[in-house]
């Protein structure tokens, strides 16, 4: 498989856009992008956290949904990886407070879980994408940047917006 395919439990299974490049990209170029964890097994988040580390992203870690809600709201991340099951507050739950605070609703997240069950249910929520656990590494990582540029260029596409509607009333 082509490292920069998506696999059948993501969200994509063609091969994702290259990503261009947008202001913001460029303008944090020297700041890695960081990623909020969000996963119960302590393993995983260990596995997870030098995985992301090597690629280039700065990470931090919530270990149920309740502590992932207010770790976006804390440190606004540029994406979350939120793990479906969990005690004290699903993923699901965790996705549709995340979804509902004006702070955190933009933020990128992609959903793991070891059920194919719950893919539609975190699709349906919000996620940008859906991974099946095991997960292969190279398709955490693409589902990242993808998230993460796709995010980074609607923003800059509403301020380009912006700015030509604001051009276009001053005169």
């Amino acid at each position: 498989m082509q490292p920069s395919t998506m696999p059948p439990q993501a969200k994509y299974w063609k091969t994702p856009p290259l990503p261009r490049e947008s202001r913001f990209d460029r303008a944090c170029k020297s700041r890695p992008k960081r990623i909020l964890i969000v996963e119960d097994d302590w393993d995983i988040v260990r596995g997870m956290n030098l995985r992301l580390q090597t690629s280039g992203y700065e990470t931090m870690e919530a270990y149920d949904g309740q502590e992932g809600v207010e770790a976006a709201v804390e440190s606004h991340p540029d994406a979350i990886v939120l793990d479906v099951r969990m005690p004290r507050m699903d993923g699901l739950t965790a996705l549709s407070k995340l979804q509902a605070l004006n702070e955190t609703h933009s933020i990128p997240v992609i959903m793991l879980s070891a059920s194919l069950a719950d893919r539609q249910a975190a699709l349906d929520a919000g996620a940008r994408y859906f991974l099946k656990k095991p997960y292969q590494n190279e398709m955490l990582v693409a589902a990242l940047d993808n998230a993460i540029s796709e995010h980074n260029q609607r923003d800059d596409d509403e301020a380009t917006h912006d700015e030509t509607t604001h051009d276009s009333d001053s005169r």
